[in-house]
């Protein structure tokens, strides 16, 4: 009897052993079949399926990405210290100007082409007009001023136009995205959700591009505005500078025409 309880007993235990064991083999297989599954998934995703999965408003995007980079690097080169200010230029106009030498003072401005420079050549072409009143020197070199600093003001400006622009696309194609995902579920009801896939993946992918597009665009306006700003201001300093010395050597008067 205690034989026969024994060889029971051994024979569950067996049975429960070989049960753990086809579980476990069970475990192990369905894990390895889903990290498989998750390899060939990331294997697949690239920055050419994302750009496939965007659809039509990733072209435009692209455009801007591209924008960008060259704006970025343009006003980089434009704006600089040396362009603006012209320390070089101050000095031997300064000379020029404590040798009453009008001559010598515009050819400083034709040697050294720049923002500063190009102002205030303004004031020594009014005073070989005739107008020698600080009041008209200061209407010249206003004007002179408003016209060259304009311009590199309107490549700073274009950042914010792509800051801008570039999350309404993203969002254009996400709208676009929706409507096909929607259209799907009006033709194919919601039992085949893998349907939908690329129809969402098209308007994540856009949304997401439209803001890595603009938040560093965003970024580079400020920085930008905020040195042109700076630059402006020291040129405006130099030209108040220059026109004292201007109006102790004569070279300038202080009535009105």
């Amino acid at each position: 009897m205690n034989t026969l309880k024994k060889i029971n007993i051994f024979s569950s235990w067996k049975t429960i052993n070989c049960i753990f064991f086809y579980f476990s083999l069970s475990k192990i297989s369905a894990q390895d079949t889903l990290s498989s599954e998750v390899n060939v998934i990331d294997e697949s995703i690239t920055l050419w399926s994302m750009f496939q999965q965007g659809g039509w408003a990733m072209y435009p995007l692209f455009i801007f990405s591209i924008a960008l980079v060259s704006l970025a690097l343009y006003c980089a080169w434009l704006i600089r210290e040396s362009r603006f200010l012209q320390l070089d230029a101050i000095g031997e106009l300064r000379d020029a100007i404590s040798n009453t030498d009008l001559k010598a003072s515009q050819a400083i401005c034709a040697a050294h082409p720049g923002y500063t420079t190009d102002i205030i050549r303004a004031a020594f072409e009014a005073i070989n007009e005739g107008h020698k009143s600080l009041s008209t020197i200061n209407e010249a070199l206003e004007e002179r001023a408003s016209k060259v600093l304009a311009a590199p003001l309107v490549f700073v400006q274009y950042l914010q136009v792509i800051a801008s622009v570039s999350p309404m696309v993203g969002l254009l194609g996400t709208v676009s995205g929706m409507v096909k995902a929607f259209r799907n579920i009006a033709a194919q009801g919601l039992g085949k959700p893998e349907l939908l896939a690329n129809n969402i993946s098209e308007a994540l992918v856009t949304t997401a591009t439209g803001l890595l597009i603009a938040i560093p665009a965003l970024m580079a306006y400020f920085f930008f505005k905020n040195k042109y700003t700076a630059a402006s201001a020291g040129i405006y300093e130099h030209i108040g500078s220059i026109t004292r010395q201007m109006l102790k050597k004569g070279m300038v008067e202080g009535g009105s025409n």
